[in-house]
């Protein structure tokens, strides 16, 4: 790593109120609740499309509309809280969730229902964006890398027991119950918030929100060389998985033969595997630097993506557990390289985390509806298919970490303390 000589010491904001791992618990539930807003309602669809009167491609519009509002506002999170502050915004979405989850709960009609569906999907990326920019406010280096390996392995529990939940919701009541838990989980949330997480950016660390000014920050940080070596690799890795994520109906019910109560031989071994992984990295922060524990990350990428080729290449019909045990090698790999490649990009930009936050959330968002409006259709009527799609992802995202490490940046032992405003802190 080379610093910037322009770069100045930068302290942190605040001390957190709260131990470090409560405050691992809050930002992972905060995380949590923009997954479990889609997940928690996917066996109630049946229910509610009879009640009213849509058909499944009406109701997939309710996913579609929610992932639509999400990315649309994730550029707006992120610089929101650079100029008012992370608590301000966090307690501002919770607010604006809960209502949503209410009038979700209380919807007659599917054009209601739409509609706040859509104002969750604003709402809803409030704690996994500005989340990850509270975290860097906080720690530095290693200890950072700790916590956001804690948040992601606490975030990953999500996707798993959200349909689980929403299940057990509907065995128990009427599909609305299902968006009232949501609006329980949300209060529950904002209590939290209100009473222990402290304000990590103070306001002479804060910037304007004049819309010349946040369109300049952000072009900046978008031809940025290195932001786009780092987003596009973070961005291509998690892509090999996602394939698989929105490809599951197809993959589990059709490819491995499965019923609809049996998603969890696809969910649960790729959430241990990325579980795994994220402990693996909170461990190991501090004795293994950053480059090296990335290139551990990506070699299991890659042998998860050789072996599933290889199975699904040379095994007639593909079963369970041997068509997962490859996913579940990639997502490990996945969880160790997400924490370092995350607080590569937030480090480039100590005064515009917020923004650099929200523009790599959105890449992700972007590729992740392509991924799942294109690329899924296209490959999931086969498995070696899908093994091949992912494992082009896996190697785009190697390619573009390659790339990253001999430019001469690498990753950093330990995160810079720089406070230059749109300034990266390494040279390109």
């Amino acid at each position: 790593m080379v610093n910037d000589p322009k770069s100045t010491p930068e302290t942190p904001s605040a001390a957190p109120r709260i131990s470090l791992r409560s405050l691992a618990l809050l930002l992972g539930g905060l995380a949590m609740f923009g997954p479990f807003s889609i997940d928690t309602i996917f066996p109630a669809f049946e229910h509610m499309g009879r009640q009213l009167g849509a058909d499944k491609v009406a109701m997939q519009q309710t996913i579609s509309v929610y992932l639509l509002a999400y990315a649309l506002m994730s550029v707006v999170h992120g610089p929101l809280s650079d100029a008012i502050g992370r608590r301000k915004v966090i307690i501002g979405g919770l607010i604006v969730f809960t209502f949503a989850s209410a009038g979700c709960a209380l919807s007659r009609d599917l054009p209601t229902l739409l509609a706040f569906r859509a104002l969750q999907g604003l709402s809803a990326g409030v704690g996994l964006i500005v989340g990850r920019a509270l975290i860097r406010d906080v720690l530095h280096g290693h200890d950072a890398q700790r916590l956001m390996s804690q948040v992601s392995m606490i975030f990953g529990v999500a996707p798993a027991i959200a349909p689980i939940i929403g299940g057990w919701i509907l065995g128990w009541g009427h599909w609305s119950a299902i968006f009232w838990f949501l609006v329980g989980f949300s209060l529950l949330l904002l209590v939290a918030v209100w009473i222990a997480l402290p304000e990590t950016h103070p306001p002479q660390a804060r910037l304007s929100l004049a819309p010349k000014r946040l369109l300049r920050d952000y072009w900046a940080i978008f031809v940025n060389p290195r932001f786009q070596r780092l987003a596009a690799s973070g961005t291509f890795n998690f892509g090999a998985l996602f394939l698989y994520i929105a490809s599951a109906p197809a993959f589990v019910l059709d490819l491995l033969r499965l019923n609809e109560r049996q998603f969890a031989w696809f969910f649960v071994p790729m959430i241990g595997g990325m579980m795994l992984g994220a402990y693996t990295s909170g461990r190991t922060a501090g004795k293994i630097s950053g480059a090296r524990l990335a290139n551990i990350g990506f070699a299991f990428c890659g042998l998860g993506a050789v072996a599933n080729v290889a199975y699904n290449a040379f095994v007639p019909v593909i079963s369970i557990p041997w068509a997962v045990m490859p996913m579940m090698i990639g997502s490990f790999g996945i969880a160790l390289v997400f924490p370092i490649l995350t607080l590569a990009v937030l480090d480039m930009y100590p005064r515009q985390r917020g923004s650099a936050s929200s523009l790599q959330a959105f890449t992700s968002l972007v590729m992740n509806a392509i991924v799942a409006g294109v690329l899924s259709p296209l490959l999931s009527h086969k498995g070696l298919h899908l093994a091949l799609g992912a494992a082009a992802f896996s190697l785009l995202g190697w390619l573009f970490w390659r790339w990253e490490t001999r430019s001469g940046q690498g990753v950093p032992e330990s995160a810079p303390e720089a406070a230059a405003a749109l300034e990266p802190t390494e040279r390109f």
